[in-house]
């Protein structure tokens, strides 16, 4: 994951400083909140390793563009002791992050030491364990929102009057740019109780954009969490997220293909948490709904010792959605919940037909049943009439 030789450069000179040279060998850029002003187009190459220092808003109007094999970095501990290191695309602005298979775009902690290999007692991390050393990507834009019209997103403090950490609106088509063949590493952080960052955060994320090929590595929350939006999505991956790999909530309904999860044996919570609205806001529309395929979700193990993986998916608070001809395997207990409460619940949207789970397979060790991996009745009935089977999904091997 490190072999490549990767570097950075950026356009606004008067906002930036030049240091020491990285571990490849290439100048850093320091970049903070006075780097990207609205209207600017900026584009950072791989000649430099941009380093983000606080909050780092590509605010309204303007573009950034990183060229394949970029890496950008995060300090753990900013200039401003009152911020954290994120790089936020607001409404308004676009990123253009287009990577390759060959040259990925990397974010990363600091101290991450990228062209050395993971192992090497010399990188500054170790990903055995260390999480939470900065907050991650947010992007932003202005898709419908069903609990708000506009609303300030998780983890960001709310910067009024500039609106920069606000997301919804009205624009469906909303185009925030491009993300493609992006690795997130060692994110996660808890501003305050209940109010975290991610590896990859998106608030109603247009249909216009193109997500794909983004890998969440070792976030101290959620790999990916989904603040509404229609975009669609392929080839994402979340590995060793401390809580829930996918996250989905306040109407998200785009389409995905090919997500995959690998939990750790020792911490994170349930591969998919999907929700629809917020409490007092269950059943607003336009609902959660989106329409997920062929992914692949390996829990924590079924010997593990991590009780948080209590479920391979749960929905909850109104959740929809489908996911067709997956594979949901190696979970430590249940393999899902339907929350069936009084009032507004996930078990109304599974009897409109608008929770749907056809053609996967179901797998935590073998002799296993349905009424082994299921505790709802009316959710094991549903999964035997939809094609559902309990099978080895035969995979070669699970190596955490």
């Amino acid at each position: 994951m490190k072999r490549i030789a990767l570097a950075l450069l950026l356009a606004v000179m008067s906002t930036v400083a030049y240091a020491q040279t990285t571990d490849l060998g290439k100048p850093q850029v320091f970049v903070n909140d006075a780097s990207i002003n609205a209207g600017d187009d900026v584009t950072w190459t791989k000649d430099n390793v941009y380093i983000l220092d606080g909050y780092v808003y590509v605010e309204d109007g303007a573009t950034l563009t990183i060229e394949a094999g970029t890496v950008v970095k995060a300090l753990q501990d900013p200039t401003d002791a009152n911020q954290k290191s994120v790089l936020v695309i607001a409404r308004g602005a676009q990123i253009f992050a287009n990577g390759t298979a060959n040259e990925p775009i990397i974010f990363t902690a600091y101290a991450d030491s990228v062209a050395l290999s993971d192992d090497d007692p010399n990188d500054g991390v170790d990903w055995m364990i260390d999480r939470g050393l900065w907050g991650g990507l947010v992007v932003l834009g202005k898709s419908t929102l069903n609990v708000a019209s506009e609303k300030v997103v998780e983890g960001l403090p709310d910067d009024q009057p500039a609106k920069r950490s606000w997301y919804g609106g009205n624009d469906d088509a909303d185009n925030s740019g491009v993300l493609r063949y992006i690795s997130i590493r060692y994110t996660g952080i808890t501003v305050e109780a209940n109010n975290e960052l991610q590896g990859l955060t998106m608030g109603c994320v247009g249909s216009g954009t193109t997500v794909e090929y983004i890998e969440s590595f070792n976030s101290d929350d959620d790999g990916f969490e989904f603040f509404g939006g229609t975009f669609n999505s392929r080839y994402l991956v979340s590995v060793f997220a401390s809580d829930d790999a996918f996250d989905y909530d306040q109407g998200y309904r785009g389409k995905g293909q090919f997500w995959f999860v690998l939990q750790s044996d020792l911490l994170g919570n349930r591969a998919g948490e999907y929700d629809s609205g917020d409490k007092g806001a269950l059943s607003a529309e336009p609902k959660s709904n989106p329409q997920l395929w062929n992914c692949t979700y390996i829990g924590s193990g079924a010997n593990s010792a991590n009780a948080k993986n209590d479920f391979a998916l749960i929905y909850k608070e109104h959740a929809g959605g489908a996911h067709y001809n997956s594979i949901f395997t190696d979970f430590r207990d249940k393999a899902i919940q339907i929350e069936d409460v009084d009032g507004a619940d996930a078990r109304d949207r599974l009897d409109a037909g608008e929770l749907l789970l056809e053609n996967n397979i179901w797998f935590r060790s073998a002799g296993d049943d349905l009424a082994a991996i299921v505790d709802q009745d009316f959710v094991r009935t549903y999964l035997a009439g939809a094609n559902n089977t309990v099978v080895d999904p035969d995979l070669r091997a699970v190596g955490r």
